[in-house]
Parts: structure tokens; sequence; C-alpha cells
């Protein structure tokens, strides 16, 4: 931003353009119109999401926890809806050879009180060893259940990558709803929140106007290095792993087995 011999501040390529208040309220007002729009349309979806048939699967099946196995109905905690995250898992890797997407959607999902409050549980589930799992989430300081589901047949130990819903009745358990890749956003509000920025997320898809700073590819911002910048190399960790006790700059990844 540069200024006028007025001392006005003035429009450069790589910002949007100055006006006052007036011309903004207006210019936001009409956006605003297409805002309600993509919400109503955001209801309707939901609305049909309730209304799809259901997949009723063996809820005795065990996946494995911190207290050993146990039966998948009681991952509901006594509560008749639950919502999982299915976390990839690259054996044998360390914590920064983990998966640096389903870190992102982990950490926001820390904490599940609004949920519960709601009557709706929350786990997370991984086909990893719960010997790894469990080192990882210690690591990790997460406080959400975790399990291993691994060799566990679908509808509950299916594909990782995750965000899938299930309903109780009772000893019956039921599959509702599943959704991977973008649908995965809606656990993660920093993306929400970025879209809110003049720059948006910085990823090279985004439709940004003449000017604006280069963006990368998606998910550039998920695993830096130890000095924030945005890296996919052996010296990198997934970005919420600096912020732990005794993380430090590595060599490798780990990744040479992996089991999805």
């Amino acid at each position: 931003m540069t200024r006028d011999p007025g001392g006005l501040m003035t429009t450069t390529p790589d910002r949007p353009p100055v006006v006052d208040l007036e011309t903004w309220q207006a210019a936001r007002d009409e956006l605003l119109v297409r805002e309600k729009a993509h919400t109503r349309e955001g209801d309707a979806i939901a609305a049909a999401r309730r209304r799809l048939p259901m997949v009723e699967f063996d809820g005795t099946v065990e996946v494995v926890g911190p207290d050993g196995p146990v039966p998948f109905l009681q991952l509901f905690e006594g509560r008749d809806e639950l919502v999982v995250y299915k976390h990839m898992w690259y054996d044998g890797a360390p914590h920064q050879g983990q998966c640096e997407g389903c870190t992102t959607v982990a950490w926001h999902l820390k904490d599940a009180v609004y949920l519960n409050a709601r009557g709706v549980s929350f786990a997370i589930l991984t086909t990893g060893r719960w010997d790894e799992v469990a080192a990882y989430v210690e690591f990790m300081g997460y406080t959400q259940p975790w399990y291993s589901v691994r060799d566990v047949p679908a509808p509950v130990g299916d594909n990782m990558g995750y965000l899938t819903s299930y309903l109780r009745d009772g000893d019956r358990a039921f599959l509702t709803y599943s959704t991977t890749g973008r649908g995965d956003e809606r656990a993660n509000a920093s993306l929400g929140l970025l879209d809110m920025t003049p720059y948006g997320r910085g990823e090279a898809w985004e439709d940004n106007p003449e000017g604006w700073p280069k963006g990368r590819d998606a998910c550039w911002f998920w695993r830096t290095d130890a000095d924030g910048n945005p890296a996919w190399g052996p010296t990198s960790r997934p970005v919420p792993q600096w912020t732990r006790p005794g993380a430090t700059p590595v060599q490798t990844l780990g990744r040479e087995g992996h089991h999805h």
C-alpha cells in the first residue's frame, strides 16, 4: 500500500481497492445475498443427508483402545449418535511421518464437549497398531478417544481419511453418512476462517485477482520445517507438532512401509 501526496492510501495490485465505508457496505450487502443463498442450499443438503438410508452392521466387532479390545458399541459412550474421524496411518513411521492432512482434522477436534452436549460422541479410528498409536497420541497431547481398527471390516475399519457418522438403537449399530476429501473441511475451522481473509488459503487452485500473492499447492502449509517454512522434505513435521515438547528437526519421515 502506498500513500498519495495527500496522505491517503491508494490501491496497489496486491491489495483490494480502497473505498469509503458506504461503498464497502454496498458491496458487502451484495455478496451477502449470495452467502445467504449458499447457507440455504447447505441447509437443504443437510436435510437430504438426514434422509439418507442407513446400513446395519455388527456393533460387537472389537476395536482396540487404552483398555484393550472393546466392542464398537462402547464408543457411543451410552449416547445414540457417534461421529468418528478415520486417521490414516504409516506403519513404523515416527511421529513426523504420520499424515499431515489427518493431523489437521484431529488437531481441530481435540475437544468434543459441544458434540457431547448434543448427545453425540466422538472418537478417532486408525489402522495403526495400538502401541504405535498410543505413543503418538501421548506425543500430540490428544485427549479425545482413539482406537485401532486394524483388520476390522467395513464399515468400521474401511478406508481412512473419512468423517463418518453412526447411529445406535440399543445393541444395534448403523452407518448413516461418510465423507472425505474436501468434505473433511467441515471439521477444520482454520480453513473457514482463512476463506474470510483477503488472501484466502494461499493455494494455487483458488480464484484470486491478478497480482495477488501466488498460491501454492493444496495443503502446502500443513507441514513445515523448524523455521515455519512450508516443506515436504525429511526435516519437516505436521505444523502442530512443533508446539509439542521435544519436537526437533528430523532427517527422515520413516515412511518405508505403510498400512492405510
